[in-house]
């Protein structure tokens, strides 16, 4: 069941929540854990979770359900909860992993765009943008988005096709961002950062434009919480349900 708390983490005053579309919500947990899988390098997909035996990255879980049947039984026996810092996405904030040892790490509300929806009105912004290419500019694109303390998290056998890294660049420096990634037909967008509110505003209208560019026939998905949610929700997006994200504490 999901909690108060979530809800109100994921709905926002005065926005509409929209009814989701048959298979929507599924369809964004999938796109979700093929990122997931694809930067950590595995894990193993069933019908209801993917998961991972192996410690996943800083920021990444250890398995994301797939559908809102998925039982802590089975996410217990795909996770390692052992070693420190297991940790759970909870697709449809439908789990109760507190008697496992968990806690809720942080609640958060998937968001969705119709394809085709006509862009928001405002123009071009102040950044120059383009898509990532070779290791070197994702190096220093990974080292704008984690400040300067991530490094070797995002590998080169990312830059495939179904995946784009996008770049705004503020006189040649890499100051805001995105990743757009394919999966569960549907464009999932993520790893969103930006040095302002208005920078945030452009990487939401910049991975827009690259969608309807690379794919314009697919909807747009993805997740946020708390002030990050106001930038997409400008940007055309509505929110269509909570997740949770557990970490192993005990």
């Amino acid at each position: 069941m999901t909690s108060p708390q979530a809800t109100a983490l994921w709905q926002h005053p005065g926005v509409t929540t929209a009814p989701p579309g048959p298979g929507l919500l599924r369809a964004a947990a999938r796109n979700n854990a093929e990122w997931c899988a694809a930067v950590c390098g595995g894990g193993r997909f069933s019908a209801s979770l993917w998961s991972s035996r192996r410690r996943t990255p800083p920021l990444y879980p250890d398995a994301v359900t797939l559908t809102p049947r998925a039982s802590a039984a089975e996410v217990l026996a795909g996770v390692d909860t052992a070693a420190p810092g297991c940790s759970v996405k909870d697709s449809f904030a439908s789990l109760d992993l507190g008697p496992a040892g968990f806690e809720v790490l942080f609640e958060a509300g998937w968001i969705h765009r119709p394809a085709g929806a006509a862009a928001p009105a405002g123009g071009g912004g102040r950044l120059e943008w383009d898509e990532v290419e070779g290791p070197g500019e994702l190096a220093a694109w990974e080292a704008a988005w984690g400040d300067g303390e991530s490094r070797g998290l995002f590998h080169a056998g990312l830059l495939r096709e179904g995946i784009v890294f996008l770049a705004g660049r503020d006189g040649g420096r890499i100051t805001a961002g995105a990743v757009l990634g394919t999966g569960g037909g549907v464009v999932g967008v993520s790893n969103v950062f930006a040095a302002t509110p208005d920078d945030a505003d452009e990487a939401w209208a910049a991975a827009l434009d690259a969608s309807a560019r690379h794919w314009p026939r697919l909807p747009l998905v993805g997740y946020e919480h708390g002030e990050d949610l106001a930038a997409p929700l400008r940007a055309g997006f509505t929110p269509i349900g909570p997740l949770r994200v557990w970490l192993h504490t005990a």
